[in-house]
């Protein structure tokens, strides 16, 4: 690849994803989907009146409470009477009515056991005249542990730990949490009654699910204590959490512990709940970018799910598609996709879901001209790490034995992070403060080292040849509007 070629499409692929993060920046999803004005709140469209003896709180939880709050308290002004901000560490603001907590994510922290505990002192002796507002964000479940009674901090975290090693996904992951947890699955707005509840929601969680995005905790839960046991056994982690946790949640199997709430639970009837902000509203910004840049985008999914590093593989196979024969998109183009991989972690090296997945890809870019393919999360962190993911290219590997390092063995260790660090090809953004999980955009360049525009603006110039149009069959030139 040529060095200017593959600097332009590096440059490229970087404001692609900057456009996504624009999006979904947390201030802006608050201030269209709040409003308030004379003796009422607005949430996504829905009025809610405040009497005069009425309350407004409002908590926000997740990596984007800090933003998600600061808008909130600019629209609602001396309108509110509390707020709380629990967040990540890092992912703090100062904020102009409202303490914030920093605490431990993904595995939760002392400090996330005093912020569980700040949240329900704020909702003790709230009022049917009160409206609670909960801005929430991925990163929710590991900041507010609060175990239930007869388990500790410590077992929480270790049966987190254990999840977050076996390769379950955040589903999966919830579902256990939500039924050793007095604020998940419906706990929070079952410590607000009998106040209203009014939920943003900016969401991390593939296909949007209300009950799974920082576990539910303003929505009914339909998941069981059968379920919760049911994954322990799928991960093969029966015998290995804590015997408390097992206990506890055979007991809750047998029905001798009440479950979390339910839809039919007459406790969500004055709830409501406005989803603000989504992968696809992401991708689609980076679509729209990525048109603007000169290429043809493909949005490919926004549900992408599975190992790392197979779904990296799929991804240099599209990539060797397109170059070889313009399928399923003609270069100059960007394919895109989004949602969640997952890493089964076999070594103990250092790295993150999109590191192992763009090295992954690096094995099947070998040697393929003038392709780019960045992956990244959207909350600027990859895994434990401080870097938002990697960019990988046909070159990747050669450079990488160029300075003595051995690609297939750090891939085996997990230890994708040194290797992208050594050739400078980590994705460094600091916290972006949202979250709506990950992007991958790979980027075909043209055949040619002409700029994308300016093959675009050649071809757009020949004259437009009528194709017969076949019945039930989608015209190629539709494809990309």
């Amino acid at each position: 690849m040529a060095q200017a070629t593959r600097d332009r499409l590096r440059r490229d692929a970087r404001a692609i994803f900057q456009a996504a993060i624009d999006a979904v920046e947390p201030f802006r999803v608050v201030k269209r989907s709040l409003a308030a004005g004379g003796a009422a709140v607005v949430v996504g469209g829905h009025r809610f009146p405040v009497a005069r003896r009425g309350r407004v709180l409002a908590i926000a939880i997740g990596k984007a409470a800090a933003p998600m709050l600061a808008a909130a308290e600019e629209i609602l002004g001396d309108r509110l009477d509390a707020g709380l901000c629990v967040t990540k560490r890092g992912h703090a603001l100062p904020l102009a009515r409202s303490p914030v907590i920093e605490a431990g994510h993904p595995v939760p922290d002392e400090a996330g056991l005093a912020a569980s505990e700040e949240v329900e002192r704020l909702l003790r002796g709230t009022a049917r005249d009160d409206l609670v507002l909960v801005l929430l964000s991925g990163g929710g479940s590991a900041l507010l542990p609060a175990p239930v009674p007869g388990i500790t901090l410590a077992e929480k975290q270790a049966v987190t730990s254990l999840l977050l090693a076996s390769g379950a996904d955040i589903g999966e992951i919830n579902c256990v949490r939500k039924h050793l947890s007095r604020l998940k699955g419906g706990g929070l707005a079952r410590a607000a009654a009998p106040a209203r509840v009014a939920t943003i929601v900016l969401s991390d969680v593939v296909g949007d699910p209300l009950d799974v995005i920082a576990s539910g905790p303003t929505v009914p839960d339909p998941t069981t204590f059968d379920g919760a046991l049911a994954v322990l056994r799928r991960r093969g982690l029966e015998d290995r959490v804590p015997g408390t946790v097992l206990q506890r949640l055979l007991a809750g199997n047998r029905g001798e512990i009440p479950d979390t709430p339910k839809p039919t639970d007459p406790l969500f009837r004055r709830n409501w709940v406005h989803m603000g902000g989504t992968n696809r509203l992401a991708l689609d910004a980076a679509a729209r970018r990525a048109r603007v840049l000169g290429y043809r985008p493909l949005l490919l999914t926004t549900t992408l799910t599975g190992e790392a590093r197979e779904i990296g593989g799929m991804l240099a196979s599209l990539a060797r598609e397109v170059r070889s024969s313009g399928r399923p998109v003609e270069p100059p183009c960007c394919l895109l996709s989004g949602g969640e991989p997952t890493v089964t972690l076999r070594g103990r090296g250092v790295g993150g879901r999109n590191q192992e997945l763009a090295l992954a890809a690096a094995f099947g870019l070998e040697n393929l001209r003038d392709v780019v393919l960045l992956a990244a999360g959207t909350d600027g962190t990859d895994g434990p790490t401080d870097a938002a993911g990697a960019i990988c290219d046909g070159s990747t590997l050669a450079r990488a034995r160029a300075v003595g390092m051995e690609p297939a063995r750090h891939l085996a260790n997990n230890d994708a992070y040194p290797l992208f660090a050594a050739l400078d090809d980590l994705l460094m953004t600091c916290p972006t403060r949202t979250n709506v999980m990950d992007l991958h955009a790979l980027l075909v360049a043209a055949s040619s080292d002409r700029a994308p525009g300016a093959v675009r603006s050649r071809r757009a110039s020949r004259p437009r040849r009528r194709t017969a149009r076949v019945p039930g069959r989608r015209q190629a030139h539709g494809m990309f509007r």
